[in-house]
C-alpha cells in the first residue's frame, strides 16, 4: 500500500508526475478495521483505550499513534467525530428528540451534546436540525 506526500498531492492536482511511498506506520489492515469495529459499537463493548490496545498488542502509547498514523485522528477524536456524525444523520433524518439522540449517543446529558455539536459544527443541534432540513426540502 503507498501513501502520497502532501507536495504529491499538490503535483497529482496541477498534472504533474507523482511519487509515492511506502507506508511505514499505523496499523495492520486487520487491527484497524477490528479497532474501527469496536469504537463503532453501540453494545456494551469495552471501548477504553486500555482494550483497544490490547486487542492490536500494542501499548496505549503505540496504538495511539499508529491508530492516528492510519486515520489522521486519536481514537478520542475518530469517536467524537463518528458519533457526531450519527447525530447529524438523527436530526436530519428523524424526528427524535434532542435528548434521545444525545443519549443513544452515549452523552451523560444533553448539554454535554450540545456543546460537543456545537464545537464540530459551530451550530446548536436544534439550528442545525433547522437548517439542514431547509435545505433538504
Amino acid at each position: 500500500m503507498f501513501r502520497q506526500q502532501p507536495s504529491d498531492l499538490l503535483a497529482t492536482h496541477a498534472g504533474a508526475p507523482t511519487t509515492s511511498q511506502p507506508i511505514t506506520g499505523g496499523l495492520s489492515p486487520i487491527k484497524l478495521r477490528r479497532a474501527l469495529e469496536r469504537l463503532r459499537s453501540n453494545g456494551d463493548a469495552d471501548v477504553s483505550l486500555s482494550a483497544l490496545a490490547s486487542d492490536a498488542d500494542l501499548s496505549r502509547f503505540h496504538f495511539c499513534r499508529a491508530f492516528k498514523e492510519s486515520t489522521g485522528l486519536s481514537p478520542h477524536a475518530w469517536l467524537r467525530q463518528h458519533r457526531l456524525e450519527k447525530a447529524m444523520k438523527m436530526l436530519r433524518d428523524t424526528d427524535e428528540s434532542i435528548m434521545s439522540a444525545a443519549v443513544e449517543l452515549g452523552y451523560a446529558s444533553q448539554s454535554a451534546f450540545a456543546a460537543a455539536f456545537k464545537r464540530l459544527t459551530g451550530e446548536t443541534p436544534s439550528d442545525w436540525r433547522r437548517r439542514a432540513r431547509c435545505q433538504c426540502n
